[in-house]
């Protein structure tokens, strides 16, 4: 008599990767950083979690999808992220959603859309630009209401807080 093996259910599934993403979002609200946090799965395994660093490494550069895909290649072994997903709180900007294209990112799924400086089909789509080397699936939406809240009343706060200083600059 052989043994049957039942494979067992994937632990993560895209929620679940999401609510990941918005604690690493509300790691970065406490650090004073805008509140967008990544986390990436890889053969149901999370292999990388960021949030902004932007102001605590006084770089432009340190948004968390770029956090997260240097954590991801440097996990893997290969800067190439074919079978990966990448959750993130936000839509991408253009610098993000570029270093997806050229990661060969598998899939992107993501909370709230930005219709201003989105690069995943809100002010534009390089996910699936004709003429790039590579194209991603894109899934938006997952916890929509969780992710722009998290945005909006870090910068509800953030306002309150220079109105209370009397700064009329619009700089935090």
């Amino acid at each position: 008599m052989t043994d049957v093996i039942v494979p067992l259910p994937p632990i993560y599934n895209d929620e679940k990767c999401m609510r990941l993403a918005l604690a690493q979002a509300e790691r970065a609200a406490e650090a004073d950083e805008v509140p967008v946090g990544a986390v990436v799965l890889y053969k149901d395994r999370i292999i990388a979690k960021a949030h902004n660093q932007v102001e605590m490494l006084k770089d432009a550069t340190a948004h968390a999808e770029m956090i997260a895909i240097t954590q991801a290649a440097a996990g893997i072994g290969d800067w190439r992220l074919n079978e990966a997903t990448l959750y993130v709180t936000k839509e991408p900007c253009p610098m993000c959603a570029g270093a997806m294209v050229n990661s060969r990112l598998g899939r992107l799924v993501f909370g709230c859309p930005d219709p201003r400086g989105g690069a995943t089909g809100g002010a534009l789509d390089l996910s699936d630009f004709p003429g790039m080397l590579h194209r991603f699936e894109v899934t938006s939406g997952m916890l929509l209401e969780e992710c722009q809240y998290v945005l909006q009343e870090f910068f509800r706060r953030r306002r309150r807080a220079q109105k209370e200083e009397g700064n009329t600059d619009g700089k935090a």
